[in-house]
């Protein structure tokens, strides 16, 4: 088969591209380009890719081009304003691109032949968020305090009335949460920011040490995406989806912090700093993955303390010389091994 990627060049698509290039599929992106030092720089992902197109997705008229040209048979819509505290330094960039992008993304792929199934990627931040410890399902309403939950809320909503509005190409929602893996070099990022201090010797500080999110490794992340994209071709799903951990799995980032200063040893610390001032973030926020699950088939694979180790080993194995491509491929290859499942063998897609 072959997939197109929007944000391709970003941390989740890069480890998606490289993902579907070793389930043997054919892999085409339209993004911006990749951050210096990116996982998609250092493991070279262009190198597999059938099409690299360097695009922003609020040039509708561009993107519409190029989808239409790339001959997918399936669109993953990751590109994205992805960072809160981005968006409210910019939060004009961040509506246009998130909602509007979304909008373009929609009309491209109608307007396009050959398309099978569009899986348009949102967050779990798209909920009305009460700070409530059950987790979210997927027929709650939406909202969002900040400009990028809202900007993600108005795609979500924008996605479910184009499908109610112009049926035609089957269309679904992923709404999954944190993800942690390694190549991460986004600002504002847990893990990110804590490796650079462990790294330099300088203590990372952290803003909400008691905050609550649903943690995953970006490897459960995106095979969520392709079983619900396999589900889909199958005339087997459309609707929103969550992909999250099981409910008592859930972490604080002052938990996560302890564990990952005692895994990397040394003098390996961080700083507490909840009592400076920050903008508005949600201190508790976890999802109810049980629609997945079940109708899927799809679960976390790896507990994360397991995650959490995969991320730091990778910096270590790349910052020690290794290969970024073959460390991530390894980690790839160990992962697709641990469950036999549809959407992770390439030759059952068709």
């Amino acid at each position: 088969m072959r997939f197109l990627v929007t944000g391709h060049t970003g941390f989740k698509g890069a480890w998606l591209s490289l993902l579907l290039s070793s389930l043997g599929h054919e892999v085409s992106g339209i993004a911006l380009d990749p951050l210096p030092g990116s996982l998609f720089e250092r493991a070279r992902v262009g190198e597999l890719l059938v099409d690299d197109v360097r695009l922003d997705i609020r040039d509708a008229a561009g993107l519409r081009s190029a989808v239409a040209d790339s001959g997918a048979d399936a669109v993953i819509h990751l590109a994205a304003q992805a960072l809160v505290r981005e968006s409210y330094r910019d939060p004009r960039t961040t509506y246009e691109t998130n909602a509007i992008g979304t909008l373009n993304v929609l009309e491209a792929v109608a307007g396009a032949s050959g398309i099978e199934a569009a899986l348009i990627i949102t967050t779990d931040k798209v909920y009305r968020n009460v700070d409530r410890l059950e987790g979210y399902r997927e027929d709650e309403p939406l909202g969002g305090d900040d400009p990028y939950s809202a900007s993600k809320a108005m795609a979500d909503i924008l996605t479910q009335s184009w499908v109610k509005s112009f049926p035609g190409v089957p269309t679904a929602i992923a709404r999954a949460g944190n993800v942690i893996g390694g190549g991460d070099v986004s600002k504002d990022r847990l893990l990110v920011d804590l490796i650079a201090g462990f790294t330099s010797g300088v203590p990372n500080p952290i803003r909400r040490p008691d905050a609550v999110r649903p943690w995953q490794h970006v490897l459960d992340c995106v095979s969520g995406y392709l079983a619900l994209v396999h589900a889909q071709l199958a005339g087997n799903a459309d609707g929103a989806w969550n992909f999250g951990p099981d409910a008592g799995n859930y972490q604080t980032v002052r938990e996560i912090a302890d564990a990952a200063a005692a895994h990397w040893g040394g003098d390996a610390a961080w700083v507490d700093d909840s009592h400076g001032e920050h903008p508005h973030e949600a201190a508790l926020l976890t999802l109810d993955p049980g629609k997945a699950q079940a109708g899927l088939g799809w679960r976390n694979e790896l507990p994360f303390p397991q995650s959490l180790v995969w991320t730091l080993d990778w910096h270590r194995s790349v910052e020690s010389g290794a290969d970024p491509r073959s460390v991530t491929l390894r980690q790839i290859e160990a992962f697709t091994a641990l469950r036999s499942v549809p959407w992770l063998e390439g030759a059952q897609w068709r």
